[in-house]
């Protein structure tokens, strides 16, 4: 009875900082949303391109983020929007559509950047790399009649999302280089980049210092995983940008790269990776964590089997370590499973939202020391708040019904008897989730 109304309590005074998690995913329109794609086009096939455009922006545009800004009259518009640290800002009349984004400013000629940014022109299929007076930037254009959803769709995700990428990495490595343009980018307080900063230090340590405990040969699957998963928590609960997060894909990329070195090179290549992100200073880190907005999400959507898949084989894998008291692994085992789909795949908003409830139960410290007031699980204690885990996740399934009718996770299949057996449960019942529309 006490630790009901402790509970009650607590539920009253629930405090949710306004902090965003992960990679942003633009698979999450709403049905009218979708609805204006499809009279976009239909409208671009009646040859009403600038009605067209109306549509297709409006598509584009999240009502909760705010991240674009279009306007046109009679015979022309112009937009701009965001994405990360650069703004994509354009124009259209009755012939042209034209799109411009600012890399950085380059106060004297430099051979070796524009031999850079010759080699990077190949790798892009609608935009291209460009010089401005002193500014570097990179542009996209389309007739008007040819700029259909589709294209536009397309052309202006590859400019936005390499725009993005590369104007830090080019800054890092040409020193001449300036940042220009990011005025837009929203700091984080202090105290908050310390808590990530801090927690960067822990997570890596605890990984690191649990491996040098066990068998790096018998246990090599078990430190990959590790490290994976590793890697995806601090993509997803740090939210790094610029250098600091090509840093951390690189590592991921040590893994995943098709060649013939054995898992016990690529563990060891990954781990120096992370001791060398260990070593970063809070003066090198903190440029690196700040609030963004995006239009584009770097990775696409899968459908549902994709990530059924991904689970189940992270709950079979599970089995082995869970069955032999290694509950440390088994536990990171079942968080690779889902984070790899949420680092990899651009996840529908509720499922998004159910990842979040997941890592807010395995790292609640962490969300405590953000300023969230809920403990849903209490590892000294064992305990879990089952009451506010079920009904976050009522809440989450009912907000989408509408788009997704068949969308339910059956909290009955829930166990809370470890935090093994509640992550197992969890990623099971999402596994079995359907959504049809």
């Amino acid at each position: 009875m006490v630790f009901d109304k402790l509970f009650a309590w607590r539920k009253k005074k629930k405090i949710v900082p306004g902090i965003s998690f992960g990679r942003y995913s633009d698979n999450n329109k709403s049905i009218d949303k979708v609805n204006r794609w499809t009279e976009g086009d239909n409208l671009f096939k009646q040859q009403k391109f600038h009605e067209s455009l109306d549509a297709f922006f409006d598509y584009l545009r999240d009502d909760d983020q705010q991240n674009i800004v279009y306007e046109r009259n009679e015979k022309e518009g112009r937009f701009h929007f965001y994405q990360g640290s650069k703004i994509v800002r354009g124009e259209f009349n009755e012939k042209l559509l034209q799109a411009q984004v600012t890399l950085a400013r380059m106060p004297q000629p430099s051979v070796a950047v524009m031999r850079r940014l010759l080699e990077m022109n190949f790798n892009l299929y609608y935009g291209r790399y460009a010089l401005d007076g002193d500014r570097l930037c990179m542009r996209f254009d389309s007739e008007i009649k040819t700029a259909n959803p589709n294209k536009l769709y397309y052309g202006l995700k590859e400019l936005a999302t390499k725009a993005d990428k590369q104007d830090d990495l080019l800054v890092d490595e040409f020193t001449l280089l300036q940042p220009l343009d990011t005025e837009h980018v929203i700091p984080i307080p202090e105290a908050e980049k310390e808590v990530k900063y801090s927690f960067l230090h822990t997570w890596i340590k605890e990984t690191l210092d649990y491996i040098n405990t066990i068998d790096a040969e018998k246990f090599s699957g078990g430190i990959a995983y590790l490290l994976l998963s590793l890697s995806f928590r601090i993509d997803y609960l740090l939210t790094p940008e610029g250098k600091l997060l090509h840093d951390l894909e690189k590592i991921v990329d040590i893994y995943y790269r098709k060649d013939e070195k054995p898992i016990t090179d690529k563990n060891n290549g990954m781990t120096e990776g992370f001791k060398k992100i260990q070593d970063l200073s809070q003066a090198q880190v903190f440029p690196f964590l700040f609030r963004s907005k995006h239009v584009f999400s770097i990775v696409s959507p899968q459908n549902h089997k994709a990530v059924a898949d991904a689970v189940n084989n992270a709950a079979l894998n599970m089995v082995w370590y869970r069955d032999n008291n290694h509950s440390f692994i088994a536990n990171k085992v079942l968080e690779y499973g889902f984070s790899f789909c949420q680092y990899s795949y651009s996840l529908p908003k509720p499922l998004s939202d159910l990842f979040r409830l997941f890592m807010h139960v395995n790292y609640g410290d962490y969300f405590r020391a953000l300023g969230y007031s809920e403990i849903l699980y209490d590892p000294l204690l064992n305990r879990f708040d089952e009451e506010g885990i079920e009904q976050e996740i009522e809440e989450i399934v009912e907000a989408w019904k509408k788009k997704y009718l068949k969308l339910q996770l059956k909290v009955k299949n829930l166990r809370y008897d470890s935090l093994v057996s509640f992550n197992h449960t969890y990623i099971t019942e999402i596994g079995n989730m359907n959504f049809d529309a």
